[in-house]
């Protein structure tokens, strides 16, 4: 948990501890990333966009994804803006909650990402072969052409999704519904801003889609 405000951050442990999460507390970017360093099998991070220093949340956020592609990360924002919110998800969040926020929903929230980061139950098939992608469901990898694709546990998702569903027209609220779950409380909006993600991570030219291709007033199509 990451949160320079210590009222807030300690709201929060205190509802993560009761909800039975452990937590690690900072007050600072340098600090997060420190204690994340030392404790490598964190599942969830909560940051915090706005801190005092020079690392804020969006660069923590980064410095995670670098060398972490599993760990869930809900970004925390008392601003409204909605690049604030499009730029926390495109440096790799997962969520990101508003200030105010109630502990229900923040719990909720972290519950089904952490959900995600534990995997998935192992299923009778181990891959899903669909050249130029082979999906591996044992591992949850994704490489394209023989070469790994790092995916955060909500793109897997999405991308096993479709690979699940090829050429099915699978629109916003079915993504969303699948992939985040029935009890998630957030906007349609995250589905395209983590479309957005995979793209540049899949696409030869994401400008113009191949793979996944946008069925207008309606959601996304997986073109294999």
């Amino acid at each position: 948990m990451l949160e320079d405000e210590s009222n807030i951050r300690s709201f929060v442990v205190i509802n993560l501890k009761r909800a039975g999460y452990d937590t690690i507390e900072a007050g600072t970017g340098e600090e997060a990333i420190a204690l994340i360093q030392e404790n490598p099998d964190v599942k969830v991070a909560l940051l915090d966009i706005m801190l005092p220093g020079e690392m804020d949340g969006f660069e923590v956020c980064r410095r995670i994804r670098a060398g972490n592609s599993q760990m869930g990360i809900i970004m925390l924002t008392a601003r409204t803006q909605e690049m604030d919110k499009v730029s926390g998800l495109m440096t790799g969040a997962d969520d990101y909650v508003t200030k105010p926020f109630s502990p229900a929903e923040l719990t909720a929230r972290v519950d089904a990402l952490f959900r995600r980061t534990g995997g998935a139950a192992i299923r009778d098939v181990d891959e899903i072969d669909q050249p130029p992608f082979l999906l591996n469901t044992r591992n949850r990898t994704l490489e394209k052409n023989g070469k790994r694709v790092k995916l955060t546990q909500v793109e897997y998702s999405i991308v096993r999704l479709f690979m699940e569903n090829p050429g099915k027209a699978l629109s916003r609220e079915e993504i969303l519904e699948a992939v985040w779950g029935k009890e998630y409380l957030g906007e349609l909006k995250i589905v395209d801003v983590n479309i957005r993600r995979l793209r540049i991570k899949l696409e030869d030219d994401p400008q113009n889609p191949a793979f996944v291709t946008t069925v207008w007033g309606f959601g996304y199509k997986w073109e294999i």
